[in-house]
């Protein structure tokens, strides 16, 4: 083998050893990008409805509260005698309250919104106080809801009850006690018999 012969041999080996470290370095490049690092973050959220819960109490102590939704089960004004035997002049009370029911999360303002009868309810007027305690009778005062002299079948100028709701989630909110106090007109019919029924309704705030 001739100089020219090994010289040409070398060259081939250093191109040989030229291409090979190219492929190494390629190589170290190609593990580098899939070595990259990776992460995650991920956020969620739970969305829960509130509870509103108007009741209403009927009796003369005005603190059993119970639900009465529809007009089917509309509870029961304890009103005064002569409710039954009325005459012209006479005034019969019954008492009212309202209350925002145990795990309500909102306070309400409360309107009487509409009434509905049956039956025969001409000359008959109603006055609809808010009180500071429980109790009604002839003589009770308090804030005006509906101003005295208006038909039982209208709720024309009612003003709204504020209710707050319960200081915990188990207690009820405090009540607002309410006063009906009805008038026979001078034209009340012999016998004339009707039934009215008054919607409170109560909207969150």
């Amino acid at each position: 083998m001739n100089i020219t012969t090994k010289q040409t041999d070398r060259q081939r080996g250093r191109k040989v050893a030229a291409v090979l470290a190219g492929g190494l370095v390629l190589g170290v490049g190609t593990m580098a990008t899939l070595a990259s690092w990776n992460d995650s973050e991920y956020a969620t959220a739970t969305f829960t409805a509130g509870y509103f819960n108007l009741e209403g109490a009927v009796d003369s102590a005005q603190s059993s509260f119970s639900e009465h939704a529809l007009p089917g089960s509309a509870g029961a004004l304890s009103f005064s005698t002569p409710v039954g035997n009325l005459t012209p002049g006479d005034v019969v009370v019954a008492p009212f309250a309202l209350h925002l029911g145990a795990g309500t999360t909102n306070n309400a303002t409360v309107t009487l919104a509409a009434t509905t009868n049956t039956g025969n309810v001409s000359n008959l007027t109603y006055e609809l106080l808010q009180t500071s305690s429980a109790g009604c009778t002839a003589s009770t005062t308090g804030t005006t809801v509906v101003a005295s002299g208006t038909a039982v079948t209208s709720v024309s100028g009612a003003s709204t009850i504020s209710l707050a709701k319960g200081a915990t989630s188990t207690a009820a909110g405090a009540p607002a006690y309410l006063c009906f106090k009805v008038t026979a007109g001078s034209g009340l019919q012999q016998s004339q018999s009707g039934t009215v029924t008054w919607q409170f309704q109560a909207v969150s705030q």
